[in-house]
C-alpha cells in the first residue's frame, strides 16, 4: 500500500499515547501533524503530551496545533473525575515527562486540517481518538473540505455492544454529539471503529513487560504509561484481563482496513441519547459514506501491534 499523509487529532491519554507510537512505526503512514482536542484532559495538556511523547521518540519533526477546547453546543469543557482515574491527573500515566523543546504551531488545528485537506485530498487520512469538535469546526469553516479528504478513521462510538458512559453512548461520542452527528453526514468517507471491536483488543504487562526488555528510555516511559491505565482498568473494575489498545486500533484501521469487518451503514448520532446508529433518512441511499468495524481477529492485531511498537521503542 502507498504510503498516506497522515493527521492524528488526539486528546492526548494513555492509549492517544499509543497511537502516536504506532503511527510513527507504520510504513503506510506519514504523520504529517497532531491537532489536538479536549477529552481524556484539557486541550492544553493533550498538546503539551503530545510534544513531549514525540520528543521520547525521537520525531521532533511532527508539529502539534491547538484544537478546540470545549464542545460546539458549550462554552467551556472540565475533565471528567473518571477519566483522570483512568489516564492519570496529567493524562499520561502520572508519568513525568519534561517541557518538550518544540513548540506548538502558531496556526490553528482547523487551519492545518483545512490546508492539509486541500494540499493531500484522497491521500490524506484523518484519526479523531477524542470527540469531532475539531473536524466538524473545519467542515463549518470549509465546507469543501468533506469532499476532498479520503479517509476519516474515527475512534469511537458503539453499534453492536453498549456504551461506556450510558448505555448507548461512547465517551469521545458523548463529548459532543452535535459535532459527531454533523461529521458523520458530512465524510465522504468515514470509518468507526468502536468499542464493537476496540474492548476486544487488550493488552496486559505480560506485553509491557517486554517493551522493557528493550532497555531503552522510551520503551521504560511506555510501559510505565500503559501499566498505569492496566492497573486502572483492574482497580475500577472495567476490565480485569488487560487494558483496551482503543486508539492504537483506529490507526491501525486506518492504514489497513482489513483488520476488521466493515458493515456500510450510514449512520446519525442521535442528539437525545448518543447513539450511534442506522440514519433512516439515507437508509437506502446507494452511496455509504460510513463503515462501522463490527468484527476483529484480536490476536492478528495484538501481533500487528506489538510488532510496531517494539520496533519504534527499540
Amino acid at each position: 500500500m502507498a504510503t498516506k499523509k497522515m493527521i492524528l487529532d488526539l486528546d492526548t491519554g494513555v492509549d492517544d499515547a499509543m497511537a502516536i507510537a504506532y503511527a510513527l512505526a507504520a510504513p503506510e503512514a506519514d504523520l504529517i501533524g497532531i491537532t489536538s482536542a479536549y477529552g481524556n484532559t484539557l486541550v492544553d495538556t493533550a498538546a503539551q503530551n503530545s510534544l513531549k511523547l514525540l520528543e521520547v521518540l525521537g520525531a521532533t519533526d511532527v508539529p502539534v496545533f491547538l484544537g478546540e477546547s470545549h464542545s460546539s453546543t458549550s462554552d467551556s469543557f472540565q475533565t471528567m473525575e473518571i477519566s483522570k482515574a483512568i489516564h492519570g491527573q496529567n493524562g499520561i500515566g502520572d508519568v513525568e515527562l519534561p517541557l518538550a523543546e518544540r513548540a506548538l504551531e502558531n496556526k490553528s488545528a482547523v487551519d492545518f486540517i483545512i490546508e492539509s485537506a486541500h494540499n493531500f485530498g484522497e491521500d490524506l487520512i484523518i484519526v479523531p481518538t477524542g470527540p469531532l469538535t475539531n473536524l466538524a469546526a473545519a467542515f463549518e469553516k470549509d465546507p469543501e473540505i468533506n469532499k476532498l479528504i479520503g479517509n476519516i478513521t474515527i475512534m469511537g462510538g458503539a453499534l453492536t455492544v453498549p456504551g461506556n458512559v450510558t448505555p448507548y453512548t461512547e465517551a469521545n461520542i458523548n463529548q459532543d454529539l452535535a459535532a459527531a452527528d454533523f461529521v458523520f453526514k458530512k465524510a465522504k468517507n468515514l470509518v468507526m471503529v468502536g468499542l464493537d471491536v476496540t474492548l476486544q483488543t487488550l493488552l496486559t504487562k505480560k506485553e509491557t513487560a517486554q517493551w522493557r526488555q528493550l532497555g531503552t528510555k522510551k520503551a521504560q516511559v511506555f510501559a510505565d504509561i500503559f501499566d498505569y491505565y492496566i492497573d486502572a482498568y483492574y482497580n475500577l473494575d472495567i476490565n480485569k484481563d488487560g487494558a483496551a489498545l482503543h486508539d492504537p486500533l483506529a490507526v491501525g484501521v486506518a492504514v489497513d482496513p482489513d483488520l476488521v469487518t466493515l458493515l456500510p451503514i450510514n449512520m446519525q448520532v442521535t442528539t437525545d441519547d448518543g447513539r450511534t446508529i442506522g440514519d433512516l433518512s439515507r437508509l437506502k441511499d446507494p452511496v455509504k459514506n460510513n463503515f462501522a468495524a463490527v468484527a476483529i481477529d484480536p490476536q492478528n492485531y495484538l501481533d500487528r501491534f506489538m510488532e510496531y511498537m517494539l520496533k519504534v521503542l527499540s
